[in-house]
Order: C-alpha cells, then sequence, then structure tokens
C-alpha cells in the first residue's frame, strides 16, 4: 500500500507541475478548481489500476469517487472557460503577474498547497481502494453509497438550478431562494460533504486503522466549505453585492436542509 500511495503522490506533483506550467503561459490559475475534482477521480482510478484483483468494494469506492470528480471537474471547467479568470485569483497573484514572475508564485501559492490537500483529501478514497483489494460490499459500504448518492443528486441538482438562474436576465441581483436553495444556502457544499463522508463510510469497512488514517479528508473538507474558505468567504461577498441576501440567510439554513422559518 505505501509503494501506491507514492506512486499517488508523484502523479499528483507531476500533474500539478504541467498544469502550473499552462497557467503561467497563459497568466491565468482560475481552471485550479477543476483540478480538484479531477485530480481526487485520477488519484481513485490509479489506486485501482494498481490492484491485482480489485474486488466489488475498491470498485465501488473507486466509482464513487471519480464519478463526483469527473462531474465536477466538468461543471467548474465550463463554468470557467464562460466567466474567465476568477477575481480571487486575481488579486492573489496580481503583483506577480506585473513583475514577470507568474509561474513561481502560481507554483507557491496555489499549485503547491493545492497538491497536497487534494491528495490528503482524498485519503478515504486511495486508502479504501487499496484496502479493499478482492473484498466484497458490505452494510458499511452499502450506508456510504446511500449518503454518497444523497450528496450527488443535491450537488448536482442544486448546480443546475443555479446556472439556470445565473443565465435567466431577470434574476439578476436577485437571491435564488427556489428548488433546494429553498433548504439551505449552500445544496452543492451540503452534496460535498455527503459524497465524501459517504466514501470514508465505505473505505472504513476495511477496518479501523484505514477509517482513522482517512478521517482526516472528510474532516478537512467539511471544515474547508463551512468554516474556512467556501461558505464564509462566498457568503461575505453575497452580503455586500446582493440587497436582499441578508432577508434569505434570516429564513434559510446555512448548511443542513431544513424548512425556512417564517
Amino acid at each position: 500500500m505505501t509503494e501506491a500511495l507514492i506512486v499517488n503522490a508523484a502523479i499528483i506533483a507531476v500533474t500539478m507541475l504541467l498544469l502550473c506550467t499552462v497557467a503561467a503561459r497563459i497568466k491565468d490559475v482560475s481552471f485550479i478548481d477543476a483540478v480538484w475534482g479531477g485530480g481526487m477521480a485520477l488519484l481513485a482510478l490509479t489506486s485501482w489500476l494498481q490492484l491485482a484483483e480489485p474486488g466489488p468494494r475498491a470498485t465501488l469506492i473507486a466509482a464513487m469517487a471519480a464519478i463526483w470528480g469527473t462531474r465536477l471537474a466538468l461543471h467548474l471547467y465550463t463554468r470557467w472557460r464562460a466567466s474567465g479568470e476568477d477575481p480571487r485569483y486575481a488579486r492573489m497573484l496580481g503583483k506577480a503577474k506585473e513583475q514577470g514572475r507568474y509561474g513561481r508564485a502560481a507554483m507557491r501559492l496555489v499549485f503547491g498547497p493545492q497538491a497536497l490537500l487534494l491528495y490528503l483529501t482524498c485519503l478515504p478514497a486511495q486508502l479504501g481502494v487499496l484496502g479493499s483489494g478482492g473484498a466484497q460490499i458490505g452494510p458499511l459500504a452499502w450506508a456510504g453509497f446511500a449518503l454518497w448518492l444523497v450528496g450527488i443528486v443535491f450537488e448536482s441538482v442544486g448546480d443546475a438550478q443555479l446556472k439556470a438562474f445565473r443565465a435567466d436576465p431577470a434574476s439578476k441581483g436577485k437571491v435564488l431562494d427556489t428548488g433546494l436553495w429553498r433548504y439551505t444556502r449552500h445544496p452543492n457544499y451540503f452534496g460535498d460533504c455527503c459524497v465524501w463522508w459517504g466514501i470514508w463510510l465505505a473505505a472504513a469497512e476495511a477496518g479501523p486503522a484505514i477509517a482513522l488514517a482517512s478521517l482526516i479528508g472528510p474532516v478537512f473538507l467539511t471544515f474547508t466549505l463551512t468554516r474556512w474558505s467556501g461558505k464564509p468567504l462566498l457568503e461575505k461577498s453575497l452580503m455586500k453585492n446582493r440587497p436582499g441576501y441578508a432577508d434569505y440567510v434570516a429564513r434559510t439554513s446555512g448548511f443542513i436542509p431544513w424548512p425556512p422559518k417564517r
């Protein structure tokens, strides 16, 4: 297992180095958001390919991570192509662009840290696959799959509803408060968390050691989305730019879906 994890680390390091070269050439790192999901799908698949006899449980875990990662990567890549450079990254690397050291700054501030965090967050899929060679799917893995399915639905439907809302000219300046967005301000983030806690549950069936070693993945992802760079930063921006957002916050659950307050 250790050798396989080292191979995975080398693969993600080389991938990030190559993508950083592309970013330096086009002077835009914003596609890194799409790499987040795509990189996890890649790590799950390379883990599966290194097993002599994967078996049903390893295949299930790899498939869950690959489906989630591929969907998210395509969604975010398409959004980047339509919207252009993300203002967050433009602010982060603006001085480096002016001073002609964009590539080095992109590796130090974006691609390097993202490679490490992506690798750690994906540990449930990597360890779950590598520790499940030849194993059948048991009750815990099926429970994880059920939770993963809930997450995929919330994330996919939430993203589709938001995309349709943004495409409607009549929605300009308004707040999306229908569909899944009526019950949670962040159905896509909630879906992400369900997906990775589901993958972790399936991986935990391989034993306590793998459950404990991979726990950092869903814990870090949940912290990131709810307390760090996800929900807090997004809501801070929306509070400034959307007049009705404060009322929406007052009546709508911040994360876990719940009927809105009257």
